[in-house]
């Protein structure tokens, strides 16, 4: 371990002159900070609750190197697979960093590179770094080392009709490269928004690998409501962390779809707080396994407020050697009374050597609450089967039709059509249909 803080801290001295407003005492200081909490642990081990699953062991050996410029990214990418419609807004990023000849900026929105912000008016987003202050472990990395990523404030009342689709590719070289991205999202009192944060690239050299990192915060004023998709379509020789942090005011609405079907390890932290009455939490969740993959899930709700509602539903497709992990909390605090809370994981295991490990809690600390929680782990219904098979229905196909309907229930909550249709050829492909 003490390898790897020690060239995290050689890192950061050969980049701290090139990282995006370095010459703001604040941004400086909130760096260094970073780095000194993460050389005080760290990668996260399994000795710790929240990582008991999953073993970050196949990092050790390697060393992800930030790229110093932008300079350094390789722009001649092409990105036609990636883009869900051409008529959507769209940032893309490049091992990290932000390359505008691939983008296209809505008009009349406040949307921009975080790198062209922290540059250029840096203050004006010194409020939504508050999560940063807490940081540990791949988190406080990200803070450390943050190159890019994007910047969106929604004025009063404002209703984007199209989504705004961010792609970022790990594209890499012949070494190991990292990519840390930061997301800021500030939703103004009753606006109206959805964001994709899609994730591709198989990395340049599958050998060498590539670490994503990624860290977004969202602070939703009154009545605001955000759609949010995050899609891991990363390759096997990626590492890919991402931390969401979620501040709900008075009668918000926050729906986060999380789709995990990429990268070696993939780990997903998703936190929000309910902090005034009426806010609403939704949180859909579908991950695939296969090979030696892991795929991790935390989640973290906070009910701080009377009479506000969550709904939790994540579902594993487990193949292969691979291993799903989802670990669901639930916090309902004294004050948070008619809190009504729901949440359910179901994993489908099409192997007998693949894992599934489900924690759902519950922390109640309030008695007049409507609050539920469950789990389930098992294969594909013999019954079922057999009743397709009876029909004439090839044993492949039929096992194909069960597993998709199975993801239909969380695919189906989405409203992004385009994003429902690249989900079912992903499904498809994945089952070799």
């Amino acid at each position: 371990m003490s390898t790897v803080i020690d060239r995290s801290q050689a890192d950061f001295h050969r980049l701290a002159g090139f990282l995006p407003g370095h010459q703001t005492p604040w941004i400086a200081d909130l760096r260094a900070r970073a780095l000194a909490r993460f050389a005080e642990q760290g990668y996260p081990t399994p000795r710790e609750e929240a990582w008991k699953y999953t073993d970050l062991a196949p990092l050790a050996g390697k060393h992800f190197q930030p790229l110093a410029t932008r300079d350094e990214v390789v722009a001649r990418v092409a990105i036609d697979d990636y883009v869900l419609d051409p008529q959507w807004p769209r940032l893309v990023f490049i091992d990290g960093y932000h390359v505008p000849a691939l983008s296209m900026l809505p008009a009349g929105v406040s949307l921009a590179p975080l790198a062209e912000v922290l540059a250029q008016s840096p203050d004006t987003i010194k409020p939504l770094f508050t999560a940063s202050d807490e940081a540990r472990g791949f988190a406080a990395l990200n803070t450390a080392f943050m190159s890019d990523g994007l910047c969106l404030r929604l004025t009063p009342n404002v209703v984007l009709e199209q989504p705004i689709h961010f792609i970022h590719i790990a594209h890499g070289g012949a070494r190991p490269a990292a990519s840390y991205l930061r997301h800021l999202v500030l939703a103004g009192r009753g606006s109206r928004a959805t964001l994709i944060e899609h994730y591709v690239g198989e990395g340049a050299d599958a050998k060498a690998g590539a670490l994503t990192s990624t860290m977004t915060q969202c602070v939703l004023e009154e009545g605001a409501a955000l759609e949010h998709y995050q899609l891991n379509e990363q390759g096997l020789s990626v590492y890919h962390f991402s931390s969401v942090h979620v501040h709900q005011s008075r009668g918000s609405r926050y729906v986060s779809h999380n789709v995990q079907a990429g990268a070696r390890i993939a780990r997903s932290d998703l936190h929000a707080v309910l902090a005034e009455p009426g806010a609403q939490c939704v949180m859909n969740g579908l991950y695939f396994g296969r090979g030696r993959q892991i795929v991790d899930n935390c989640t973290f709700i906070d009910h701080q407020a009377p009479h506000c509602s969550s709904r939790q539903i994540y579902r594993g497709v487990l193949d292969g050697e691979s291993r799903g992990v989802f670990n669901g909390h639930v916090m309902v605090r004294q004050d948070a009374q008619h809190t009504d809370a729901q949440q359910m994981n179901s994993n489908l295991l099409l192997s007998d050597d693949a894992e599934a490990d489900a924690r759902p809690q519950l922390t109640i600390n309030a008695d007049d609450v409507k609050c539920s929680h469950g789990a389930t782990v098992g294969q594909l219904n013999e019954d079922a089967l057999f009743y397709l098979r009876a029909r004439g229905v090839a044993a492949e196909r039929a096992r194909a039709m069960l597993v998709q309907a199975f993801a239909a229930d969380i695919v189906s909550h989405m409203s992004a059509e385009r994003v429902r249709m690249h989900l079912d050829a992903l499904i498809a492909a994945r089952l070799g249909r």
